[in-house]
């Protein structure tokens, strides 16, 4: 096929053209800083400490302590830019947007093309680890367990996941009643995480062991950095919160404050109880178990009880992060099928609901298929690299319109732009050095397929070409 002129890869949304689809999207402006914050949180807080704590650890060991220090620290340079520009381009579609209103339509594609894999493995990474928390649930209260078969997919023991699959037809069920409806049931969770985590902390002291730091960085700073890049995938939920710019009822003012509270907020808790997982349990121990926190609360208490109390809040933390990362999904494919790049159907708002119903449907059964057929620690790591490649976008695209729209309104500033979103560029891109050769080789086919659907139909539908700025008419 002929490739486009030049020129129309790099034609850029205009951002009056930009806020005016905000203001006529139909979707229904409803969610508060609270509610904002709580998406974030929700979107965060829970696969990263409940599950993938037994795929970080035994490559850190004591030291996934830092990698999650490190992985933190990266996402904040990459958080106060989604800040800045979140309050200066309050719409949906987060950093793809940012990304087409100022590095041009082809980065923006790849932008978004990423947020696909970033948002949709996510899902499918969070609910394949679901199912391990539901087992220790049921083994502690009514004595049975789902068999392997039904419960880990092809290549870790299983056929199909059928409990990953169930937790994101749930996630569907709230995501189809409405935006409003989601959050509340969001929040509920998130706060029943947070005491669950609070819970599992006060037991985990109780057997905190000095001794087990002894060996504390294993595999050096190698090791650390390879933690980092497979738990950075567990800090994208201010990502989903700016994805929220068109239901937002004060967007300028209240995405900006909640990206960076949520942020401070999860990276502690994280922090917090990777500190005493590891104090109370060797670090060896860790590998193969999906469900550390509550082995490591059982072998201390001696007890049932208080492994089943932890179990129920990762079941529901992990369905909090499946609902939250999939409302993500939807609105980032809201926002590209608007612009023309993706089919009409994703942006089609249903009138009762005030949501993409149709293209909800959609995600959510690609979502649940892939959560059922595909093993935990591929998914976590492919999740990462996309993120890690938007984020680093972010960094660059809010030095671009720095640059080329230095009057606009902005409710928060980066503060030492350029030099703090360099920064997070080069960790973005430090991290992603990390991640395995299997993983790359992923991310590039993934890439390959994205330059298809782009030149076979995205290029060829984008409404800036139908209907371009009036300047350049």
């Amino acid at each position: 096929m002929p490739l486009p002129d030049p020129a129309a890869l790099a034609r850029r949304q205009p951002l009056d053209r930009l806020r005016g689809d905000g203001d006529d999207s139909g979707l229904r402006r409803s969610l508060g800083l609270w509610q904002l914050t709580m998406i974030s949180v929700g979107a965060t807080l829970g696969t990263g400490i409940f599950v993938v704590l037994g795929e970080a650890v035994p490559k850190a060991g004591p030291a996934v302590v830092v990698s999650f220090v490190l992985a933190g620290f990266t996402a904040l340079f990459s958080a106060l830019s989604y800040a800045e520009l979140a309050g200066a381009i309050p719409v949906a579609g987060s950093s793809y947007t940012y990304a087409y209103a100022t590095l041009g339509e082809f980065v923006a594609w790849v932008c978004g093309w990423c947020l696909i894999l970033e948002y949709g493995v996510s899902v499918a990474a969070v609910a394949v680890g679901w199912g391990q928390y539901v087992n220790e649930f049921l083994d502690g209260t009514i004595g049975v367990t789902l068999p392997a078969a039904l419960s880990a997919p092809p290549g870790d023991g299983g056929v199909v996941n059928v409990a990953a699959l169930a937790v994101v037809v749930l996630a569907l069920a709230f995501l189809l009643g409405g935006a409003r409806e989601s959050a509340r049931a969001n929040t509920v969770m998130v706060c029943v995480k947070i005491a669950a985590l609070l819970l599992f902390c006060g037991i985990g002291v109780t057997g905190f062991r000095s001794a087990n730091f002894a060996d504390f960085a294993p595999y050096g700073v190698s090791g650390i950095s390879a933690a980092a890049g497979t738990l950075f995938f567990s800090y994208i939920g201010f990502d989903a919160a700016s994805t929220a710019g068109e239901e937002a009822r004060d967007a300028r003012r209240d995405l900006p404050r909640a990206i960076i509270l949520s942020l401070g907020l999860v990276t502690a808790l994280y922090v917090l109880v990777a500190l005493v997982a590891v104090g109370a349990r060797p670090w060896r121990l860790f590998a193969g178990s999906e469900a550390s926190l509550a082995g490591i609360t059982r072998d201390l208490t001696g007890q049932d009880v208080w492994p089943v109390l932890l179990s129920l809040g990762a079941v529901v933390a992990i369905a909090s992060v499946v609902l939250t990362v999939l409302y993500g999904q939807t609105r980032i494919l809201f926002a590209m099928s608007r612009d023309g790049l993706m089919p009409r159907v994703f942006s089609r708002v249903h009138a009762a609901s005030g949501t993409p119903r149709a293209g909800t449907l959609l995600v959510g059964a690609f979502c649940g298929l892939l959560a059922a057929v595909v093993p935990l620690g591929q998914l976590a790591d492919a999740t990462s690299i996309g993120t890690l490649f938007a984020f680093g976008l972010v960094n660059v695209a809010v030095v671009v319109l720095r640059r080329i729209r230095p009057g606009m309104r902005r409710t928060f500033r980066v503060p030492l732009s350029p030099v703090l979103p360099a920064a997070g560029l080069g960790l973005c891109l430090w991290l992603m050095t990390s991640l395995s050769p299997v993983t790359w080789l992923v991310f590039g086919c993934w890439m390959i397929l994205g330059l298809v659907v782009y030149f076979g139909y995205g290029v060829r539908h984008s409404r800036l070409a139908a209907d371009p700025p009036p300047e350049k008419k």
